[in-house]
């Protein structure tokens, strides 16, 4: 049996990830073509009930390295409980953020240091790293603005942040993205919803050799 594919969506808060990924969902399930979707943190009951902790807007005294830990936490039960056995079975996961997350956010963005983090992390994914990361590019200022004028959003915890923070997040990523530069592919994510959707789909037909 073959080897399956799995897929990253990462970016900043209000780069559209989520809005795309769905609109992929879609857009698969009419072609017949399968695919596993998910999230994180998140995904599976334990993982959405540390997702639960992690992102309530009362926690805003959460300590850095508790939050680093919690995520790493529910990407081992995802992993284990959800994502390994669907690669084992040769099929595609597209999952909404994994541990670029936690080297922008927590590693860079927190000042825990994205090499302190990755080995966290590297306890937790036993080697499991993605084969391919969607990077979604946007200026954090206007990442904020869809954010405020999205009334169907959901608001977390992170959004309560200083505009400082998603700075120091876009920083993070730059700085993840040169040291995995093999596996991310980076879109433009101030374009319409649709161009990126369609830079989405042309960049997962290319991995996915569909």
């Amino acid at each position: 049996m073959s080897k399956g594919i799995f897929i990253t969506f990462e970016g900043p808060e209000g780069a559209g990830k989520t809005t795309i990924i769905n609109l992929v969902k879609e857009h698969f399930q009419k072609m017949g073509i399968r695919a596993n979707f998910t999230r994180e943190p998140g995904g599976i009951q334990i993982a959405e009930k540390i997702r639960e902790v992690i992102l309530n807007k009362d926690h805003v005294n959460m300590d850095a390295r508790t939050e680093a830990l919690l995520y790493a936490a529910a990407r081992r039960q995802h992993l284990v409980e959800k994502v390994i056995p669907a690669l084992q079975r040769g099929e595609v996961v597209i999952c909404d953020r994994f541990i670029d997350s936690s080297l922008a956010y927590q590693g860079y963005a927190r000042g825990l240091g994205i090499n302190e983090v990755y080995s966290i992390n590297e306890f937790a994914i036993n080697g499991q790293l993605p084969d391919l990361t969607i990077y979604f590019q946007i200026e954090p200022e206007e990442g904020l603005k869809r954010i405020e004028s999205s009334a169907n959003r959901e608001k977390n915890r992170l959004d309560l942040e200083q505009l400082s923070f998603h700075q120091k997040v876009q920083t993070g990523y730059e700085k993840v993205i040169e040291k995995f530069p093999e596996r991310f592919t980076v879109v433009d994510a101030a374009k319409s919803v649709k161009d990126v959707l369609q830079d989405v789909l042309s960049i997962l037909e290319k991995n996915m050799n569909i």
